[in-house]
C-alpha cells in the first residue's frame, strides 16, 4: 500500500511532519482554537453550523491520512461555536482502514502542534450495558485498549511527551463532570461509561461481547483510544462522549448493521449538538483556569 510505503516511524521525522501540517492548517485561517472535536460517525453535520468557517479536505492538508470509512467527510473545519474558536475533524481514519497506529493519530499530532489544550472525541458505539437505551449519550470515564497494539510504539521523542504516560486519568474528571451537568439540564439521557476499543471492521461476536461485558466495558467501538492515548502523551486534556447507537452483539435477538447505526445518529443529532454546544464554554473557561 503505498501510504504506508510512505510511512517512517522515526519520532523525529513524525514531529516534523506534523508541524508542517499544522503551519499550512494555521496559514488558512487567523482562528487560534485551542479546543478540537473529532466527530465520530454520523454525528459530522455539527462542523457545518460553525460561524466564519473555514475548511480543509484531508487531502490537501500535507501528509494527513484520507477517512474512508461511511459517513466520514474527510474535512477539517475551523471556525466559531458560541463565540468560541474550535477546530474540528468531520470524520476520522480508523486502524481498520489499513493504516498504521502512527497515522492514525497523526491527526492528533497535528492538532497540539496548532496549539490545542483540550479535546472532544466523540463516536457512535455498540451498547453492551443493557442500562443504555438506543440513542443515549454516555461520557466516557475510562477504556479498555482490546486493539492489540499502541500507537506510541515506536522510537520516542521527548518532545512529544514522556515515554511511559500515566493513563490513570485519561478522561479529564472536571469535563466529565461538566458535560453530565450540561446534559441534565438539557434534559438528556446521560450516562458514564468504559469504551473497549477493538480493531473491526467486523463487527464482534456474542461471546466477545459477554467477555467485554465480564471485563468491565459499557461499550464496544473501534476507534477514539488511540486519538486518547495521545493526546494524553502529548498533555492535551481529553472529553469522550459516545453515542449508543445499537446494542451489541448478543445483546438483543437480531442482527447488526452500519444502517441503524446512521439512523440512530440522525435521530439524535440535534441533542448532541445541543449537548456540545453546552460544553465547549465549560471546556474553554476550565482551561482558563490556574
Amino acid at each position: 500500500m503505498k501510504r504506508a510505503a510512505k510511512e517512517k516511524t522515526g519520532g523525529a521525522d513524525i514531529f516534523a511532519r506534523a508541524e508542517r501540517a499544522a503551519k499550512f492548517i494555521r496559514s488558512k485561517t487567523k482562528l487560534r482554537p485551542q479546543i478540537a472535536l473529532v466527530l465520530g460517525s454520523g454525528l459530522g453535520a455539527f462542523a457545518d453550523e460553525f460561524g466564519s468557517a473555514t475548511r480543509i479536505d484531508y487531502k490537501k492538508i500535507p501528509d494527513f491520512p484520507s477517512s474512508t470509512a461511511l459517513q466520514h467527510a474527510g474535512r477539517l473545519v475551523i471556525g466559531m461555536v458560541e463565540g468560541i474558536p474550535v477546530v474540528a475533524m468531520q470524520g476520522r481514519v480508523h486502524f481498520y482502514e489499513g493504516y498504521t497506529m502512527q497515522q492514525v493519530t497523526f491527526p492528533m499530532r497535528v492538532l497540539a502542534r496548532m496549539g490545542v489544550k483540550a479535546v472532544i472525541l466523540t463516536n457512535a458505539a455498540g451498547a453492551i450495558n443493557t442500562d443504555f437505551q438506543q440513542g443515549a449519550l454516555v461520557v466516557l470515564r475510562d477504556h479498555i485498549n482490546f486493539q492489540g497494539t499502541n500507537p506510541l510504539i515506536g522510537a520516542h521523542d521527548e518532545r512529544w511527551g514522556v515515554m511511559f504516560p500515566d493513563m490513570s486519568r485519561a478522561y479529564d474528571r472536571q469535563f466529565r463532570a461538566a458535560a453530565l451537568e450540561e446534559g441534565k439540564k438539557l434534559g438528556l439521557s446521560m450516562f458514564e461509561g468504559v469504551y473497549a476499543a477493538v480493531t473491526g471492521p467486523s463487527y464482534e461476536t456474542p461471546a466477545e461481547i459477554r467477555f467485554f461485558r465480564t471485563a468491565g466495558a459499557d461499550l464496544v467501538g473501534m476507534s477514539t483510544v488511540p486519538e486518547v492515548i495521545v493526546a494524553r502523551h502529548m498533555g492535551v486534556r481529553v472529553l469522550g462522549i459516545s453515542c449508543a447507537t445499537n446494542m451489541a452483539a448478543g445483546v438483543l435477538d437480531q442482527l447488526l448493521s452500519a444502517e441503524e447505526v446512521f439512523e440512530t445518529t440522525a435521530r439524535v443529532n440535534s441533542q448532541f449538538v445541543a449537548l456540545l454546544r453546552a460544553v465547549i464554554p465549560r471546556v474553554a473557561r476550565a482551561l482558563k483556569e490556574p
